[in-house]
């Protein structure tokens, strides 16, 4: 594994191995004997906005042994015009690996390409691996490991985003079933879901088939990055996609909701709900810190 770029190009093994590593950070967090990042520098280029994944990258990165640095586009050249190829061969020259936040999916890989460095897709419109990887493992700290084998797990709202992309990747890759509950307009096209190719995906726009015995449920906020412009439309779309409690009596006994975060109270979740699931919510966030540190771990490479 040289590159995390997508959960779609993962193989389960390389998910299983990041999980159980990630357990082993988290457990020997503070008391790590092991620093695979020593002496490397590692850039930050974030095109978007963030509170998690920036503090968990820069926190996890520094923990491993080695330096952080964040590089806004407002602040490089690379938000000035300069092609993403020119950038990562400049780059690939003077640093250790780098992690990208951004919204073409091309970008992150174009950058691997031509740096030649670890990359990681801190978030793209396509994909967010990293926050699929440390949901797995929430489900495994409260359900135990490989719980999601014998789960069904719910994502609800924008069926055709990154979260989804990358539960319907990461539920193929590891043979579990997922529902993507959402309005018709906003679930995968035919030709995504030809691609997918899994039988365990359901897609609908009934949003208690979704939840019906599901053990997690998922969901995001309605308006990413980039969409400020519909964000009318797509309110009154999602709405009748609402995780509260009225939704979840379809759920499993025992289920948990989960959240990527920043919420929007009484919008993708009511604030009732989030707050009764919020020691769920509020771990899968840290989470993203230990989960993260196995990937950097994982793609470190020594130092020439």
């Amino acid at each position: 594994m040289k590159n995390l770029l997508s959960i779609e190009e993962l193989s389960a093994e390389a998910i299983l191995a990041i999980l159980s590593l990630g357990h082993k950070m988290k457990a020997e967090r503070g008391r790590g004997t092991q620093f695979p990042l020593a002496g490397q520098t590692w850039a930050l280029i974030f095109s978007k906005s963030s509170t998690r994944t920036r503090v968990s990258f820069e926190t996890g990165i520094g923990e491993l042994g080695g330096r952080p640095m964040f590089l806004s586009t407002r602040d490089i050249q690379l938000g000035r015009g300069e092609p993403i190829e020119d950038t990562a061969r400049v780059l690939g020259r003077m640093i250790h690996g780098a992690v990208i936040r951004t919204y073409g999916q091309n970008e992150v890989e174009l950058f691997a390409r031509y740096s030649e460095l670890p990359t990681i897709n801190a978030l793209t419109d396509d994909e967010h691996p990293c926050q699929i990887l440390a949901d797995l493992l929430t489900i495994e700290e409260l359900y135990g490991v490989g719980s999601w084998r014998k789960m069904k797990i719910a994502f609800m709202g924008d069926g055709d985003n990154n979260m989804a992309h990358s539960w319907l990747w990461a539920a193929k890759r590891l043979g579990f079933r997922i529902a993507i509950g959402g309005p018709e307009k906003y679930l995968p096209s035919a030709e995504y879901r030809a691609r997918l190719d899994y039988d365990g995906a359901l897609f609908t726009a009934d949003a208690a088939e979704a939840v019906e015995g599901a053990m997690v449920v998922n969901t995001d906020t309605w308006v990413s990055m980039g969409q400020e412009s519909e964000k009318s439309v797509r309110e009154s779309h999602f709405l009748p996609y609402q995780v509260n409690d009225a939704l979840l009596k379809h759920a499993a006994p025992g289920h948990s909701v989960f959240h990527c975060l920043p919420a929007y109270r009484g919008m993708e979740i009511t604030a009732e709900t989030l707050e009764r699931f919020a020691p769920a919510i509020f771990t899968e966030a840290e989470n993203r810190l230990h989960v993260q540190k196995a990937v950097l771990a994982t793609l470190a490479q020594p130092l020439k």
